[in-house]
């Protein structure tokens, strides 16, 4: 007998004799041939009689009423326990399998032409496009046209683009995208931070689109080099941290560039510069004045060094030295050099310095330095000052006091062992102008400061401001500043440079603002 009947033969006797014992449905049951007198108990009132030859258990069990099944309750979860909100329950999406099935599919179809050098870009999305189509309809599963549209541009991101960011890199208001691990992207738009919806499937997927990135420009990344410089085929910036560097997982950061190169004029539309700042700076490259833009990250010092380097008159030979090539220069002649870090064996190494060095001898009008970080700085100076005038370059720095000093250590940082005096004297005859960049905290980037780099004083380097932005105009109530760069009133003496070279400068531009304090 089994164990249900078992229970239901003890529901039966305690129904007949009020008498519970615990252990009776685990005893093996009397037989009438047992001889103990065990009889089938009489049917309770209104339960009919058991067949007639019935006997036993088989009896009891024919009188038992049918006992309605209780349904079980549902296992209660701890937000319910601690009286918070449910969360929905996950849905499966079956959009998301059949594109994980579509992407292996199309792979095995066309994998080895990928990476096929005769193919141009529009071949290859061409190509692309109509496989999956193909492989789509082999699957047999009806998508409605939102669904198909969806996962054809989700595959071709996947396969052909940065997967899950592709569409944040189409997407022209994004001009920074930052992901923290597989299920953090953060992107910056008008200047502000926001998270998006954006999730990578997991690690692995979120470290394949870094290898893809870094392995189209020749850099690897792996546990022995966990961090890399990188750019995209549009020239943005993208730095990337994996493991063990990164101990939340595998961390991305792309600084979008326009695909249509910012001009002056969109730098005064944005508000970032006066139409007489834009005509003092334009005189300035015009006369070949060595330029240093300072700034902190992400204040838009190398989109100012694309504006200044397109006033840079058509015919001069131009050599750019970047660690990762980021500038746009619409001239003609323009040699691009970029530096390269050591291989796997921690040789082949190529410094900015090393390319700074080899340039002086590529006949060059002028050098456009991407960025001085190093002991590069002594020799982009002593090339300031053995007539390779015009050139420019960036620092990090927050003010344009802030700028000299930290040239200072800058070539400290070569390893020479000069006096201080004399790193001073170098740069205050290699650099005449300062131009001071900031993001101030209403997302807005703003040049706060053109100021001349005026010579010595003693063991001083002494600087005169041409240009100050007014933050005593206040602040609007909904945060943006109210603010612009006015000039001071004093005319820079290198003005006389520009009567010299029959440059026209409006002398209106130095004139003081009425009823703005001057510095």
């Amino acid at each position: 007998m089994s164990l249900s009947e078992r229970l239901r033969a003890r529901h039966t006797d305690e129904a007949a004799t009020g008498v519970s014992d615990p252990l009776a449905p685990f005893a093996p049951p009397p037989t009438a041939a047992s001889g103990d007198g065990w009889l089938p108990p009489s049917p309770p009132a209104g339960v009919p009689a058991p067949p007639a030859g019935a006997s036993g258990p088989h009896a009891a069990l024919a009188t038992l009423p049918a006992v309605p099944a209780l349904a079980e309750p549902a296992p209660a979860t701890l937000s319910s326990r601690l009286g918070a909100p449910a969360l929905p329950a996950p849905v499966s999406d079956a959009l998301a399998r059949l594109k994980n099935r579509a992407e292996d599919a199309l792979y095995e179809r066309v994998g080895g032409r990928l990476s096929d050098p005769s193919l141009s870009e529009e071949q290859l999305h061409a190509l692309v496009r109509a496989e999956l189509n193909y492989v789509v309809e082999e699957e047999k599963v009806p998508l409605t046209g939102e669904e198909r549209r969806r996962l054809t541009r989700e595959v071709l991101d996947e396969v052909l683009g940065l997967g899950p960011l592709q569409r944040l890199l189409d997407d022209e208001s994004v001009t920074e995208v930052m992901v923290n691990g597989p299920e953090m992207v953060y992107v910056e738009q008008h200047g502000k931070l926001s998270r998006t919806s954006v999730r990578f499937s997991s690690d692995e997927h979120l470290r394949r689109i870094i290898e893809r990135i870094v392995s189209k420009v020749g850099r690897r990344i792996d546990e022995s080099s966990p961090l890399v410089d990188a750019r995209l085929a549009d020239g943005s910036r993208v730095n990337a941290v994996i493991p063990p560097l990164a101990f939340s997982g595998a961390t991305l950061t792309i600084r979008k560039f326009a695909k249509d190169p910012f001009k002056v004029d969109d730098l005064i539309r944005f508000g970032t510069m006066s139409p007489s700042m834009a005509e003092l700076l334009h005189a300035c490259v015009e006369a070949r004045l060595n330029i240093i833009v300072s700034g902190g990250t992400g204040t838009g010092k190398t989109t100012l060094l694309n504006v200044l380097s397109s006033f840079i008159p058509e015919g001069e030979r131009i050599v750019t030295i970047e660690d990762a090539v980021e500038l746009q220069l619409q001239q003609e002649h323009v040699v691009r050099l970029e530096a390269r870090p050591p291989n796997s064996e921690g040789k082949g190494e190529i410094t900015i310095r090393d390319l700074v060095r080899n340039s002086l001898r590529m006949r060059p009008d002028r050098i456009v330095v991407g960025e001085v970080r190093g002991g590069e700085s002594l020799d982009m100076l002593q090339a300031m000052n053995t007539g390779h005038d015009g050139s420019i370059s960036t620092v990090h720095a927050n003010s344009p006091r802030d700028a000299i000093a930290r040239l200072e250590t800058l070539v400290l940082m070569a390893g020479m062992d000069l006096p201080l005096r004399a790193i001073r004297e170098q740069v205050s005859s290699a650099i005449d102008v300062i131009v001071q960049l900031a993001r101030l905290r209403d997302g807005t980037r703003r040049i706060t400061a053109i100021t001349e780099v005026h010579g010595m004083e003693g063991q001083t380097v002494t600087l005169q401001d041409a240009f100050v932005f007014d933050f005593s105009a206040g602040v609007a109530p909904d945060g943006r500043f109210l603010g612009t760069t006015i000039p001071t009133g004093v005319r820079p003496r290198f003005t006389d440079r520009f009567a010299e070279l029959g440059i026209g400068v409006s002398p209106q531009i130095f004139a003081p603002v009425p009823g703005r304090p001057l510095r």
